[in-house]
């Protein structure tokens, strides 16, 4: 399957990253289990998680989804070479375990590294901004981790234009490493944060972007239509916003070239994001087998500049 370089890293990644969240929130050990082995045997070769998933959920406290991701490595070690494990740091894990000191990152790698059961995670990201902390003092530690041979690259999430452009000068005038990555929100619909001022920043910079939330909390791919259809799933809160007439017109769009490729909306607007050139890879989730099938086909869709120019202008 085909791969992209991750910014200027040396990762190679397949242009579809799984979305890590629903391990242990979603999916249970053993569904989890099931989609782990598929996401190997259909040829993807990237998971993004967080040491936070899935704290939200009743009953967990955080770090199910890297726990139950490093049970799967253990059973299975000779998959470990053909994934890349992205993991995140900086979201509030209770009382003073949050941010991006150097004392948290320090501790915080230990811990996933352990409940991941590896010795080096691929990509390590600053999961929020944490304006207590000076960019100086996450970079040192990052720097550290990366003499250490703990992690092989870092990345930033949620960093907005000004935020990362002044990490990237923090780290150039003292020396550090940069920022080589971005996860931004980017999809179909919520664009104009990343159109306006992040998009010619990572391009200058050459920093990889895999975009969150590509499918809009699931409102993209077309199962919302009416009211009644936000009890289908957790994130029906969400999706709420996204039922507006701006948002029906787009399913509409989306409809017409769902038949002409036939393919599902999903598979469409997943598309869309890997035709842009900005960006290397959404990420996206599944909780069946099926669905997880339909992420994969996306990769094999090719939207000619009509399909395209009808979706940028809706």
């Amino acid at each position: 399957m085909q791969k992209r370089n991750l910014g200027k890293t040396n990762l190679e990644i397949v242009p579809l990253v799984f979305g890590g969240n629903v391990f242990g929130w979603t999916l249970d050990e053993k569904k989890s289990f099931d989609i782990l082995d598929a996401i190997v045997d259909l040829g993807l070769n990237a998971i993004d998680t967080a040491d936070v998933y899935s704290r939200w959920a009743p009953g967990n406290q955080g770090g199910e989804s890297e726990i139950i991701m490093g049970k799967w490595l253990k059973a299975n070690p000779h998959k470990r070479d053909k994934l890349l494990i992205l993991t995140k740091v900086g979201s509030d894990m209770g009382g003073d375990h949050k941010g991006l000191s150097k004392r948290w990152i320090m501790r915080s790698v230990e811990d996933s590294l352990k409940r991941l059961q590896i010795d080096v995670i691929d990509l390590y990201q600053s999961h929020w901004p944490d304006p207590e902390t000076p960019y100086e003092e996450t970079l040192s530690a990052y720097e550290q981790l990366l003499k250490e041979g703990k992690i092989k690259a870092i990345g930033t999430s949620n960093y907005n234009a000004q935020q990362l452009s002044d990490s990237l000068k923090v780290a150039k005038s003292h020396n550090l490493p940069t920022y080589q990555t971005l996860q931004p929100e980017y999809n179909l619909y919520d664009r104009e944060q990343f159109d306006q001022n992040l998009r010619k920043l990572v391009v200058d910079e050459q920093i990889g972007v895999i975009t969150y939330y590509s499918l809009a909390s699931g409102f993209l791919s077309g199962k919302y239509r009416r009211k009644e259809d936000l009890q289908q799933g957790p994130r029906g809160e969400k999706v709420a916003g996204y039922m507006n007439d701006r948002g029906m017109q787009m399913l509409d769009i989306l409809d017409r070239i769902s038949t002409k490729h036939q393919a599902t909306c999903a598979e469409i607007s997943l598309a869309w994001l890997m035709a842009q050139k900005e960006v290397t890879a959404p990420i996206a989730s599944a909780t069946t087998i099926p669905q997880l099938h339909s992420l994969v086909k996306s990769l094999m869709i090719q939207l000619d500049l009509e399909d395209l120019e009808l979706l940028n202008k809706v």
